[in-house]
């Protein structure tokens, strides 16, 4: 697993777990962060250091908080932000070089943390997020002291996944059967994948496919994660060549390829109906 991603800059509401979310009665917030996430390995005892840019977008200095949560993800989907610690949370471990920054107007700033591992830390995963949050000036002070909670009225949140891989923890993915599913109204193929390591892996690729009528695009596998111990169904989008949504396909769909993990690929020929 690679130990960081190339930095990038990506809108902050892709569901690459770097979420977005405004307030109506607030101003803009248009920020956006590089990277999106970080996957890291590291050994106890170990100090990393790493640091997040944050590109302000739009035309107005912008004044952001910076703080960590712990968080979960369902098998559906769906992510929970936590501000109390969760049992087993390593978001001790970790040291914020500032909690708030002020973002000069089509520029960007930079702001650094460390992760230090205990000695004895035993092998798994640590996951947190670091969230950038625009806030009013009014809250400064509390945020500042260390009072800020997700209570705090914010104008918009950017949440940064961060995970730490340790003692030699791993995913290991197992691929179960392929089903039609309801998603959004719509008949959808979905495959089931099973996490049975100790560390959150991801499925990545696109199968060739072709209709009952002949039309030939490719179904493109949903790459949100699938933590230690959990089963997913996940989508299995159809996509044009050009990378956009075709129209619903007319079933049976034919479909095969490879679909890969961080430890190897999984060769797939199989039929919707």
């Amino acid at each position: 697993m690679s130990p960081l991603f190339s930095p990038f800059v990506r809108n902050a509401a892709a569901l690459s777990l770097a979420l977005l979310a405004a307030c109506v009665h607030a101003a803009p917030f248009e920020i956006a962060v590089a990277p999106s996430r970080f996957e890291l390995t590291a050994k106890g005892g170990e100090r990393l250091g790493q640091s997040i840019d944050i590109h302000n977008l739009g035309n107005a200095p912008t004044a952001v908080s910076i703080r960590t949560l712990d968080w979960t993800y369902s098998p559906e989907g769906q992510i929970t932000y936590h501000d109390e610690l969760l049992s087993g949370s390593c978001r001790p471990w970790v040291v914020l070089e500032r909690r708030t920054l002020s973002v000069p107007a089509q520029t960007k700033n930079s702001f650094r943390f460390q992760i230090t591992p205990p000695a004895d830390a035993p092998r798994g995963e640590c996951r947190f997020m670091i969230t950038i949050e625009g806030v009013e000036p009014a809250q400064q002070s509390i945020i500042r002291s260390g009072g800020a909670s997700l209570s705090l009225p914010v104008t918009g949140r950017i949440a940064v996944a961060v995970y730490v891989m340790l003692g030699g923890a791993e995913p290991k993915l197992e691929m179960h059967q392929f089903t039609m599913r309801d998603v959004a109204g719509k008949r959808t193929p979905t495959v089931s994948v099973t996490n049975t390591g100790d560390a959150h892996g991801r499925l990545e690729g696109t199968l060739d496919a072709k209709d009952a009528k002949g039309r030939t695009f490719s179904l493109a596998v949903e790459g949100t994660p699938i933590m230690p111990g959990q089963t997913r169904n996940l989508v299995l989008m159809p996509k044009g060549d050009d990378g956009q949504n075709v129209p619903q396909p007319s079933y049976p769909v034919q479909a095969s390829g490879l679909l890969d993990w961080d430890k190897g690929s999984f060769k797939v020929n199989t039929e919707f109906k």
